[in-house]
């Protein structure tokens, strides 16, 4: 048998390729989407509805035609159900060919002339998507839609209006080639509560006045954070903790007695696919780690209020916990998150040698198998008339300990 795996483009027959019009000319059975098939029905092509992989190979098993053709939207290689589709064909021994087509970003960049090969393509279709993430780091991304809740153009706006984009520029194409196609063009801000049909794709490009925070080192500088009267952990601890924590991407992160969340805040932008939750019980100090999470567009960042070792019982298993204030209930701290993932990865920053001397201990005790002890000495210059002086910040003692997996 040989099957054709067509990529249809936006939706318009008049945008196929030779290749494909011609493989599906041929084509015995046609199979695909409802909306694809439609024009081919009309004509009395025969034709049988089908969406997922496992549907699909089904109805080709059970019609068994010498010839037929799958229709799969835009291009076969853009978020494409040709993926799971092609390796049931060829462990079944069918003859597969690929033709491939147009895919939605290039139509749209295409209608609205502008190039596309610098766009970050993502998908928020039947996926969970951090718009506000993604454009931090990308710059210009280009969405696929979905019509279920998160999913929708308007929420995605919400998101990135939320997560610190409130003056992104964004691009809806809706039923895009067919004669009722509509292209929106505005600010993120406009679109966060506005409708759009299903069939809908987005484009958004950061604003012109740049991102939240642009860098993607760690050690944002402590001028940067609304502060308060809430102890901070400076930027060059700061920037060594993260290291020490050794953050892979996707990974949960916790960050125990939060602060003002600049640890939390961190952690949010380096590893935009993740998750962070910063656990705080002080109310001035919550309030901070708000206000900081929205000026830096931290749209990943969780607060949770409440005191540890009690606020990280719902919490899922993290990867990654730093603590930066335990209120003398490291050990339990510590037995929370290993309770959840034996391997985490722990840092806890420690100022006094009281906390140094009790985390320690704590370390040994527990089921670690790697840990240091790392003292961080800095200094910064200050002027004094014509004259710079370097001025000594606290030292900080960090403990670094790797859960054991299990036996």
């Amino acid at each position: 048998m040989k099957v054709s795996l067509v990529g249809m483009g936006p939706g318009d027959p008049a945008l196929l390729t030779q290749a494909a019009a011609e493989a599906i000319a041929q084509a015995e059975l046609l199979v695909g989407a409802p909306r694809l098939l439609e024009p081919y029905q009309r004509a009395g092509r025969p034709c049988r509805e089908g969406v997922l992989a496992s549907d699909i190979f089904r109805i080709l098993r059970e019609e068994g035609p010498e010839n037929a053709a799958v229709l799969l939207s835009g291009d076969l290689g853009f978020y494409s159900g040709a993926k799971n589709l092609l390796p049931l064909l060829r462990e079944a021994g069918m003859e597969a060919v690929c033709c491939c087509g147009i895919s939605s970003l290039q139509y749209l960049c295409a209608k609205i002339g502008r190039p596309w090969e610098g766009v970050y393509a993502a998908s928020a279709h039947g996926r969970s998507c951090d718009p506000a993430a993604l454009l931090r780091r990308h710059g210009t991304v280009f969405f696929l839609t979905g019509e279920k809740p998160g999913q929708t153009p308007g929420d995605l706006c919400r998101m990135l209006e939320l997560g610190g984009f409130p003056h992104a520029g964004v691009w809806v194409g809706s039923r895009l080639s067919y004669p009722d196609e509509v292209i929106a063009v505005g600010r993120a801000e406009e679109f966060a509560r506005m409708q759009f049909p299903p069939l809908s794709v987005l484009l958004a490009e950061g604003p012109p006045e740049g991102l939240p925070w642009p860098y993607v080192t760690p050690g944002i500088p402590d001028g940067a954070f609304v502060r308060g009267q809430v102890p901070m952990t400076k930027a060059e601890v700061r920037a060594a903790a993260l290291s020490k924590l050794r953050i892979a991407p996707g990974d949960t992160l916790w960050d125990v007695g939060a602060g003002t969340g600049s640890v939390a805040v961190e952690m949010a932008l380096l590893n935009p696919a993740g998750r962070v939750f910063a656990i705080e019980r002080k109310g001035e100090a919550c309030a901070l780690i708000r206000e900081n999470a929205r000026k830096f567009g931290a749209a990943n960042l969780t607060l949770v209020e409440g005191e540890a070792p009690a606020a990280l019982e719902a919490l899922p298993p993290p990867q990654g916990v730093f603590v930066g204030g335990s209120g003398g209930r490291l050990r339990e701290i510590l037995e929370a998150a290993l309770g959840k993932d034996p391997q985490a990865r722990v840092v806890v920053a420690a100022i006094t040698l009281e906390t140094l001397a009790q985390g320690t201990a704590v370390l040994a005790e527990l089921p670690f198998g790697e840990t240091e002890v790392v003292q961080i000495t800095a200094a910064r210059s200050k002027e004094l008339g014509r004259y710079h002086l370097m001025e000594g910040l606290d030292p900080v003692f960090l403990l670094r300990g790797e859960g054991i997996a299990p036996i």
